[in-house]
């Protein structure tokens, strides 16, 4: 069963780089059962100030973890955080939460989604979504590797950090969206040093509940990584 895992995460968060690892070991070894991790490292701006700018943060990542603060009713937002299918969350280098998290997710079951007649037009990635329905909003992302790369500067100083699936642009398509022909900008994935070929990950939002009801993941050709 597919489950979304999304970390919110920092350069300049001393916490940040065991949750990062912790991220990057769902994704190459999905080891719980039952569960197809679907993960997506969200890079938040708001560290930026304290030493080191996050070259991958992105003032869309703050809102979207706003939006969950209020709807997990948090007194305030924090990395690293976890957040499993949009149902629930957790500190995102607890191994034992986030590994429980998702298994209760996968238990749960999800609608069908599937994503064709991909292509890449002009800076952009196109696409066909199939399985979306009237109560849910469609959201796509557009994420990529980064190469391991040495911070200089806050908290991290002196680390070479890598993450996996980062999230450089994402885009909420709204209700009725099964069917159209949908497009979604590369945003910053041009501008950053990728490794390995660039993913696209769309899943459904139930518009009541916040949780996420279907998702699919697809891997992209990699020529986008040298525009």
């Amino acid at each position: 069963m597919p489950v979304l895992v999304e970390l919110f995460t920092s350069e300049g968060c001393s916490d940040c780089p065991p949750a990062d690892r912790l991220l990057e070991q769902l994704d190459t070894k999905q080891s719980v059962p039952g569960a197809e991790a679907i993960v997506l490292s969200e890079h938040v701006t708001y560290w930026n100030h304290l030493g080191w700018r996050d070259p991958f943060s992105l003032d869309e990542i703050d809102q979207r973890q706003k939006e969950y603060g209020e709807r997990f009713n948090l007194d305030s937002i924090y990395t690293p955080q976890a957040v499993i299918d949009g149902a629930a969350q957790v500190v995102g280098n607890n191994a034992d939460g986030v590994t429980n998290a998702i298994e209760h997710a996968a238990s749960v079951p999800k609608k069908p989604l599937s994503v064709t007649d991909t292509r890449w037009e002009n800076g952009a990635v196109s696409f066909t979504v199939h399985g979306a329905d009237a109560g849910s909003r469609l959201v796509a992302v557009l994420a990529a590797d980064a190469n391991g790369h040495q911070v200089s500067r806050g908290e991290n100083a002196g680390r070479t950090l890598h993450h996996v699936a980062v999230v450089r642009a994402i885009k909420d398509f709204g209700a009725n969206a099964d069917g159209r022909a949908l497009r979604l900008s590369a945003g910053s994935l041009a501008k950053n040093q990728t490794s390995g070929p660039p993913r696209l990950v769309v899943f459904l939002v139930d518009r009541k509940s916040g949780r996420v009801t279907a998702a699919s993941e697809q891997t992209l050709a990699p020529e986008i990584s040298a525009r």
